[in-house]
């Protein structure tokens, strides 16, 4: 059974940071792309990030310049750090991995609640 976990959400006041990390089990991610999106019920669904087996991250426009993201294939977990954050980031922050080699999937987490508020 694969499962993508995520946690590091909460709340942060505006100009904060937060790190996100997702916890994939059943199956790895070293050769597979993962992403990370948000969702809100206004807004619907945003890429965040797009990190790439290798070379450089994509991030959506909303959030360039103030997201980094990286993964560790030795822990089979995926990170996407979020700065100078705004009430507008609010949202559901979800783990994806889009298109798996091995013809599974695709996978998404549960999500994890940030709330950026004063």
């Amino acid at each position: 059974q694969v499962t993508l976990v995520e946690s590091g959400g909460g709340v942060v006041q505006p100009g904060g940071s937060l790190r996100l990390s997702c916890v994939v089990s059943g199956i790895t991610i070293t050769d597979n792309l993962m992403g990370w999106f948000r969702q809100t019920p206004e807004k619907g669904r945003e890429m965040v990030a797009s990190v790439p087996v290798s070379g450089p991250p994509k991030y959506g426009d909303r959030v360039r310049g103030r997201v980094t993201s990286s993964r560790d294939n030795a822990k089979n977990t995926v990170y996407v750090q979020l700065y100078n954050l705004k009430p507008e980031d609010t949202a559901v922050y979800l783990c994806h991995m889009p298109a798996p080699k091995d013809g599974s999937g695709p996978y998404w987490g549960q999500g994890t609640q940030v709330t950026v508020s004063s």
